[in-house]
């Protein structure tokens, strides 16, 4: 048994029933490669391995579950990674082969955990998992909700979004004040052309002042007059479709 730690905001999950239905939320194409994300004891771990065409590797920060997975899972010899998601190198480690991501996710890293798969998109076909309930929401959210964000924007730009179920807090041990809910995402065939690390700038300085037009919270990009009458900055972030931030940007860069 693996005590859950608290500074590592572990929430062990119980159930073997949703522990399987998280492990099929994954559709499995276009790679070889899954990688679970803070496998804990390994609930979801022992279903993942069922996939018998895959190659499951894990990656976990708490030294006294890499030990329980050790012992208690012959198959992941080689394949536990002992680190922290947020520092390792994907493309490196995994030799620039394209992987799916899943796992029950600590939910005080939860968004940092999104950023990097933003990060790593290039590689990452397919990403699906457990997080509490208001980050799930926020990140499926469409535009002019009040939940919609930066996260929604930038997630929803290259992949498409599914909200699949809720997960009582019962089913935790330790429960967690929260509820939780499973999403999955879906690589998108086509990427924008547009920067990502421009078109983060710009949505996170949107969003910095939600309330007020883009025309007054995009100030600092020095835009033309003229460029300014467009119809679009007479909008707020949350009125923007991730397609129309794209064309924002767009028209920003060819502006400058």
């Amino acid at each position: 048994m693996v005590k859950p730690k608290k500074y590592l905001g572990q929430h062990f999950l119980t159930d073997k029933n949703i522990a399987k239905k998280i492990a099929r939320t994954l559709q499995l194409d276009n790679y070889d490669i899954i990688l679970e994300i803070g496998p804990g004891m390994g609930i979801l771990t022992k279903f993942l391995l069922e996939e018998q065409n895959k190659e499951l590797y894990v990656v976990e920060i708490d030294k006294e579950s890499v030990n329980f997975l050790t012992k208690q899972f012959s198959a992941l010899q080689n394949k536990i990674i002992e680190d922290d998601f947020l520092k390792i190198n994907l493309s490196k480690i995994f030799k620039g082969k394209p992987i799916g991501i899943t796992g029950n996710f600590p939910y005080n890293i939860s968004t940092q955990i999104l950023f990097k798969v933003l990060d790593s998109k290039e590689f990452v076909p397919e990403f699906s998992g457990m997080f509490q309930k208001e980050v799930a929401e926020r990140i499926t959210a469409t535009h002019g909700n009040k939940t919609y964000g930066i996260l929604s924007v930038l997630i929803q730009t290259y992949y498409d979004t599914q909200y699949l179920f809720n997960v009582n807090e019962q089913v935790f041990n330790p429960p967690p004040k929260v509820k939780s809910g499973v999403i999955r995402l879906i690589r998108k065939i086509n990427f924008p052309d547009i920067s990502y690390d421009y078109l983060k700038k710009l949505v996170k300085t949107a969003f910095n002042q939600r309330r007020k037009t883009l025309r007054n919270s995009l100030k600092s990009y020095n835009l033309s007059e003229n460029l300014k009458q467009a119809r679009i900055f007479a909008k707020r972030p949350e009125q923007l479709t991730p397609a129309e931030f794209v064309k924002l940007a767009q028209m920003i860069q060819n502006d400058s």
